[in-house]
Protein backbone atom coordinates (compact mmCIF):
# COMPACT_ATOMS: atom_id res chain seq x y z
CA UNK A 1 0.00 0.00 0.00
CA UNK A 2 1.76 3.29 -1.23
CA UNK A 3 -0.79 5.49 0.96
CA UNK A 4 -4.17 5.48 2.72
CA UNK A 5 -5.84 8.08 5.10
CA UNK A 6 -6.60 7.66 8.41
CA UNK A 7 -7.25 10.79 11.36
CA UNK A 8 -4.04 12.95 12.81
CA UNK A 9 -5.49 12.36 16.04
CA UNK A 10 -8.11 12.18 18.91
CA UNK A 11 -11.75 14.12 18.01
CA UNK A 12 -15.03 14.18 19.59
CA UNK A 13 -18.45 15.61 18.54
CA UNK A 14 -21.75 15.52 20.13
CA UNK A 15 -25.12 15.17 19.03
CA UNK A 16 -28.69 15.69 20.40
CA UNK A 17 -31.76 14.27 19.36
CA UNK A 18 -35.03 14.68 21.92
CA UNK A 19 -32.51 14.92 24.73
CA UNK A 20 -30.86 11.92 23.98
CA UNK A 21 -27.13 12.93 24.01
CA UNK A 22 -24.70 11.01 21.65
CA UNK A 23 -21.11 11.57 22.58
CA UNK A 24 -18.58 10.68 19.72
CA UNK A 25 -14.96 10.02 19.96
CA UNK A 26 -12.87 9.17 17.17
CA UNK A 27 -9.62 7.64 17.62
CA UNK A 28 -6.25 6.35 15.70
CA UNK A 29 -5.68 2.90 16.66
CA UNK A 30 -3.54 0.23 14.70
CA UNK A 31 -4.40 -3.10 16.68
CA UNK A 32 -7.44 -4.52 18.05
CA UNK A 33 -5.33 -4.50 21.74
CA UNK A 34 -5.85 -0.64 21.63
CA UNK A 35 -9.48 -0.87 20.32
CA UNK A 36 -9.90 -2.96 23.92
CA UNK A 37 -7.77 -0.03 25.75
CA UNK A 38 -10.04 2.78 24.46
CA UNK A 39 -13.22 1.08 24.93
CA UNK A 40 -12.48 -0.12 28.33
CA UNK A 41 -11.35 3.77 29.25
CA UNK A 42 -14.91 5.25 27.32
CA UNK A 43 -17.55 2.73 29.35
CA UNK A 44 -15.13 4.03 32.67
CA UNK A 45 -15.24 7.69 31.75
CA UNK A 46 -19.23 7.61 30.91
CA UNK A 47 -20.22 4.24 33.52
CA UNK A 48 -23.72 5.88 34.05
CA UNK A 49 -24.54 6.04 30.11
CA UNK A 50 -27.07 3.30 28.40
CA UNK A 51 -24.79 2.38 25.47
CA UNK A 52 -21.32 2.59 24.10
CA UNK A 53 -21.55 1.68 20.53
CA UNK A 54 -18.75 1.41 17.98
CA UNK A 55 -17.14 0.81 14.74
CA UNK A 56 -13.71 0.13 13.69
CA UNK A 57 -11.44 -0.31 10.33
CA UNK A 58 -7.90 -1.64 10.36
CA UNK A 59 -4.93 -2.17 8.16
CA UNK A 60 -3.83 -2.13 4.97
CA UNK A 61 -6.87 -3.81 3.12
CA UNK A 62 -9.81 -2.34 5.18
CA UNK A 63 -10.58 -6.55 5.81
CA UNK A 64 -10.33 -6.20 10.13
CA UNK A 65 -13.71 -4.43 11.03
CA UNK A 66 -16.71 -4.51 13.30
CA UNK A 67 -19.78 -2.96 14.21
CA UNK A 68 -21.66 -2.90 17.70
CA UNK A 69 -24.75 -1.78 18.44
CA UNK A 70 -24.48 -2.42 22.14
CA UNK A 71 -28.46 -3.17 22.72
CA UNK A 72 -29.63 -0.42 20.66
CA UNK A 73 -31.86 -2.20 17.71
CA UNK A 74 -29.79 -4.23 15.34
CA UNK A 75 -28.68 -1.84 12.60
CA UNK A 76 -28.96 1.28 14.27
CA UNK A 77 -26.12 2.03 15.82
CA UNK A 78 -23.05 -0.07 14.86
CA UNK A 79 -23.46 -0.05 11.19
CA UNK A 80 -23.98 3.43 10.51
CA UNK A 81 -21.29 4.22 12.63
CA UNK A 82 -19.02 1.90 10.15
CA UNK A 83 -20.42 3.26 7.23
CA UNK A 84 -19.06 6.93 8.11
CA UNK A 85 -16.01 5.80 8.23
CA UNK A 86 -15.93 3.66 5.19
CA UNK A 87 -17.02 6.75 3.24
CA UNK A 88 -14.58 8.64 4.58
CA UNK A 89 -12.45 6.27 3.09
CA UNK A 90 -10.06 5.88 6.31
CA UNK A 91 -8.37 2.99 8.20
CA UNK A 92 -6.90 2.28 11.56
CA UNK A 93 -9.74 4.42 13.07
CA UNK A 94 -12.14 3.22 15.94
CA UNK A 95 -15.42 5.81 16.64
CA UNK A 96 -17.03 5.06 19.59
CA UNK A 97 -20.31 6.98 20.15
CA UNK A 98 -21.84 6.50 23.69
CA UNK A 99 -25.74 7.88 24.35
CA UNK A 100 -27.36 9.42 27.15
CA UNK A 101 -31.38 8.48 27.09
CA UNK A 102 -33.39 11.07 27.34
CA UNK A 103 -36.50 9.39 27.71
CA UNK A 104 -38.26 9.53 24.46
CA UNK A 105 -38.12 6.77 21.77
CA UNK A 106 -36.41 7.96 18.73
CA UNK A 107 -37.39 4.91 16.63
CA UNK A 108 -35.11 3.31 13.75
CA UNK A 109 -34.59 6.30 11.62
CA UNK A 110 -33.98 8.98 14.73
CA UNK A 111 -31.16 6.52 15.79
CA UNK A 112 -29.33 5.67 12.84
CA UNK A 113 -29.51 9.45 11.86
CA UNK A 114 -28.18 10.21 15.78
CA UNK A 115 -25.56 7.98 15.67
CA UNK A 116 -24.24 9.04 12.03
CA UNK A 117 -24.28 12.53 13.06
CA UNK A 118 -22.06 12.22 16.45
CA UNK A 119 -19.73 9.89 14.21
CA UNK A 120 -19.41 12.45 11.71
CA UNK A 121 -18.99 15.05 14.11
CA UNK A 122 -16.17 13.23 16.01
CA UNK A 123 -14.39 12.25 12.40
CA UNK A 124 -14.52 15.60 11.33
CA UNK A 125 -12.79 17.22 14.48
CA UNK A 126 -9.90 14.30 14.26
CA UNK A 127 -9.12 15.41 10.96
CA UNK A 128 -8.26 12.92 7.61
CA UNK A 129 -4.73 13.06 6.43
CA UNK A 130 -3.52 10.86 3.65
CA UNK A 131 -0.34 8.89 4.40
CA UNK A 132 1.96 8.14 2.20
CA UNK A 133 5.12 5.14 2.21
CA UNK A 134 8.27 7.13 2.83
CA UNK A 135 11.41 8.12 4.38
CA UNK A 136 13.23 9.68 6.93
CA UNK A 137 16.79 10.77 5.59
CA UNK A 138 19.37 12.38 7.69
CA UNK A 139 21.77 14.73 5.83
CA UNK A 140 25.37 16.07 6.93
CA UNK A 141 27.13 18.65 5.07
CA UNK A 142 29.43 21.39 5.51
CA UNK A 143 28.04 24.98 5.49
CA UNK A 144 29.11 25.52 1.76
CA UNK A 145 26.55 23.00 0.68
CA UNK A 146 23.89 24.58 2.36
CA UNK A 147 22.35 27.28 0.10
CA UNK A 148 21.87 24.88 -2.79
CA UNK A 149 20.55 21.77 -1.12
CA UNK A 150 17.86 24.10 0.43
CA UNK A 151 17.52 25.58 -2.97
CA UNK A 152 17.19 21.92 -4.32
CA UNK A 153 14.50 21.06 -1.92
CA UNK A 154 12.26 23.61 -2.47
CA UNK A 155 12.42 22.95 -6.21
CA UNK A 156 11.89 19.27 -5.39
CA UNK A 157 9.09 20.24 -2.98
CA UNK A 158 11.10 17.30 -0.31
CA UNK A 159 9.73 18.57 3.37
CA UNK A 160 12.79 19.34 5.61
CA UNK A 161 11.74 18.48 9.05
CA UNK A 162 14.42 19.71 11.21
CA UNK A 163 17.89 21.64 10.92
CA UNK A 164 20.76 21.48 13.41
CA UNK A 165 23.68 23.70 13.19
CA UNK A 166 26.87 22.59 15.06
CA UNK A 167 30.56 22.29 13.20
CA UNK A 168 28.34 20.61 10.28
CA UNK A 169 24.94 21.45 8.80
CA UNK A 170 22.16 18.05 10.12
CA UNK A 171 19.39 18.62 7.91
CA UNK A 172 16.13 15.77 8.17
CA UNK A 173 14.05 15.25 5.70
CA UNK A 174 10.48 13.29 4.79
CA UNK A 175 10.99 11.60 1.03
CA UNK A 176 8.43 9.58 -0.61
CA UNK A 177 9.78 6.26 -0.95
CA UNK A 178 8.77 6.68 -5.34
CA UNK A 179 10.84 9.66 -5.14
CA UNK A 180 14.09 8.04 -2.59
CA UNK A 181 16.33 6.98 -5.06
CA UNK A 182 15.52 10.34 -7.58
CA UNK A 183 16.25 12.62 -4.44
CA UNK A 184 19.22 10.73 -3.37
CA UNK A 185 20.80 11.31 -6.21
CA UNK A 186 19.94 14.50 -6.98
CA UNK A 187 21.43 15.09 -3.39
CA UNK A 188 24.73 13.61 -3.84
CA UNK A 189 25.28 15.38 -7.10
CA UNK A 190 24.42 18.50 -5.89
CA UNK A 191 26.70 18.31 -3.21
CA UNK A 192 29.73 16.86 -5.25
CA UNK A 193 29.34 13.70 -2.94
CA UNK A 194 30.39 15.42 0.43
CA UNK A 195 27.50 15.05 1.74
CA UNK A 196 26.85 12.20 4.24
CA UNK A 197 23.54 10.60 3.69
CA UNK A 198 21.55 7.97 6.68
CA UNK A 199 17.99 6.69 6.01
CA UNK A 200 17.12 6.93 9.87
CA UNK A 201 13.31 5.75 9.73
CA UNK A 202 11.24 3.89 6.98
CA UNK A 203 7.21 4.04 7.71
CA UNK A 204 4.21 6.19 6.55
CA UNK A 205 4.11 10.01 6.84
CA UNK A 206 1.78 13.01 5.82
CA UNK A 207 3.64 14.91 3.21
CA UNK A 208 2.58 18.25 3.45
CA UNK A 209 5.38 20.75 1.76
CA UNK A 210 6.57 23.13 4.40
CA UNK A 211 9.99 24.05 4.20
CA UNK A 212 9.86 26.93 6.88
CA UNK A 213 12.54 25.05 9.23
CA UNK A 214 15.28 25.68 6.18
Amino acid sequence: MAEYNTIQRPGSGEYEEKRSRFIGAAIPVSSQEEIREHLEKVRKTYYDARHHCYAYVLGEKKDVRKASDDGEPSGTAGLPILKVIDGSGCTNVLIIVTRYFGGTLLGTGGLVRAYTQAAKLALQDAGIVTLKEGEILELAMEYSCLDRISYLLKQEKIAVTDTEYTDKVVMRLKVPSMRAAEIREKILQSGAGTIGMTTLERGYFGFDFDNSQS
